[in-house]
């Protein structure tokens, strides 16, 4: 009985040593505390105390150091700055989005809805530069065998491909210490756990120690390392927003799971530019890279429908022609309804006043109903006049002159100001066979585009007054 007895005291000691490893942090006021509590003792707030990994006493053994070397003071204009080399993916989409290519030292996060088909073109993408540098692919989510078999199906070139299925991060790390590897593919980030830490994998704390405990090893060694991220219910990414401050580039993986599209857009990158986009055709093969996305978003109607309008976008650097479609009819209720897929609901409501101030165009007892074609999402105010146009276009129900490209923001005073990048929509537009443009005055060019004849105008009832003498 007294030798249980003492086994249990011996348990219950070891289990306190093991729990004094971790620190308790409050997230509002930064206190700490040896254990967890439900209020915080210093500021007085409920549940917000984070589990951490303590920290070294002294700074050189901090698990940080190598990142905090010391740098002397000087002149911005003195220090000579070299472009930063990239490493060719193999997929020229991706390349696109990420600005080039991967960085050496660079940590990209990439996080989209399950199945849209993350873990395939990070597959497909090692399997392409397995050839050229050391890789090394770390599933958390998958067994070794389902990898393997994903990439049987997808007929990839595997064999200088190295793959490592754990989710221990002290593992990984030693691991990647001892092959070197020059690109790292992490998935998920949400299924690693440090046994530093007490949480689950997944929780906020253990998410944040394992992505800066990667960060730091990528960049002390010059690795590329790629994280997979899940998402939450409302799109964004899982974890602590933390998590998109520590990593260098941050794409979304986007596209329905019922349609074979998926689009790739950059929204953070310190190497390149952001809102760039990747598009991609989902195929039994794995996905293909799309030459010219502007076909998918463009809908070849055998007869000119109304309400139908294209406008030239811009995503990134890349110029993008999308259809615009509108559906005006009667309400039957007090309240008419304005739906919006693609584009700002509440801008649609902006740019109905507008059209009924600045045009003449009433449509306070019309439902209205807007959707970019393709599932593509339009976030800048260039399609504005474009949305008009289709909308008096449903209304009137008289089709838009075939061949008819439009775009141009428009102010709350009727007026149509000009879009960035005039010159280079024009020309997408003009190499996909469009005749005429609707654009505004100041996006007129000072030498003519051959084949496209342009309409600059000013204000919104000029060009619904272009629209009504052509017969549209």
């Amino acid at each position: 009985m007294a030798g249980a007895l003492w086994q249990v005291v011996n348990m219950t000691q070891s289990s306190r040593k093991k729990r004094a490893r971790s620190i308790f942090v409050c997230r509002e006021c930064g206190s700490e505390s040896p254990r967890w509590e439900g209020r915080c003792p210093q500021c007085q707030q409920w549940n917000t105390l984070e589990e951490q990994a303590p920290q070294a006493q002294t700074p050189d053994n901090h698990r940080f150091a190598a990142l905090a070397g010391a740098s002397p003071v000087q002149s911005l204009g003195s220090i000579q700055a070299k472009e930063v080399e990239r490493r060719q993916t193999g997929l020229a989409e991706l390349d696109r989005a990420l600005g080039g290519g991967l960085v050496a030292g660079g940590v990209v996060l990439i996080g989209g809805d399950p199945g849209v088909g993350k873990s395939t073109l990070l597959l497909q993408t090692v399997s392409q530069m397995a050839h050229q540098l050391p890789v090394l692919y770390v599933t958390g989510e998958e067994s070794a065998q389902q990898v393997a078999l994903r990439a049987q199906r997808l007929t990839l070139p595997t064999d200088d491909v190295y793959l490592l299925a754990e989710i221990r991060l002290e593992t990984i790390l030693a691991t990647l210490l001892e092959r070197r590897p020059e690109v790292v593919i992490i998935d998920s980030i949400q299924t690693l756990y440090s046994s530093e830490l007490t949480a689950a994998p997944g929780s906020v704390s253990q998410v944040r120690e394992c992505a800066a405990q990667l960060t730091r090893l990528a960049k002390q060694h010059n690795m590329t390392m790629v994280l997979i991220g899940h998402v939450t219910k409302d799109g964004a990414l899982a974890g602590p927003r933390v998590l998109e401050h520590i990593v260098d580039t941050v794409l979304y993986f986007e596209g329905d799971t019922h349609s074979s599209f998926r689009l790739i857009r950059a929204i953070k990158n310190r190497f390149g530019a952001v809102n760039e986009l990747g598009v991609f055709a989902m195929t039994d093969r794995g996905l293909r890279g799309v030459n010219n996305p502007s076909a998918l978003f463009l809908t070849r109607h055998r007869e000119q429908v109304p309400g139908s309008c294209v406008v030239a976008t811009l995503e990134g650097t890349r110029p993008l022609l999308v259809e615009i479609q509108a559906l005006v009819d009667g309400a039957h209720v007090p309240n008419p309804r304005r739906l919006s897929v693609g584009l700002e609901a509440s801008r649609l409501a902006m740019l109905l006043a507008v059209l009924n101030r600045h045009a003449g165009v009433a449509t306070f007892d019309q439902d209205v109903f807007v959707n970019a074609v393709g599932g593509v999402r339009i976030s800048e105010p260039a399609a504005d006049l474009a949305v008009l146009v289709a909308i008096v276009s449903s209304l009137a129900n008289r089709p838009v002159p075939s061949g008819l490209l439009v775009f141009g923001e428009v102010g709350l005073a009727g007026e149509i100001r000009p879009a960035p990048r005039g010159q280079e929509r024009l020309r997408e537009a003009a190499k996909l066979g469009f005749s005429q443009a609707i654009i505004p005055q100041a996006n007129a060019p000072k030498q003519p585009i051959e084949g496209l004849s342009l309409i600059p105008v000013q204000r919104v009832d000029q060009a619904l007054d272009f629209l009504r003498h052509q017969g549209g």
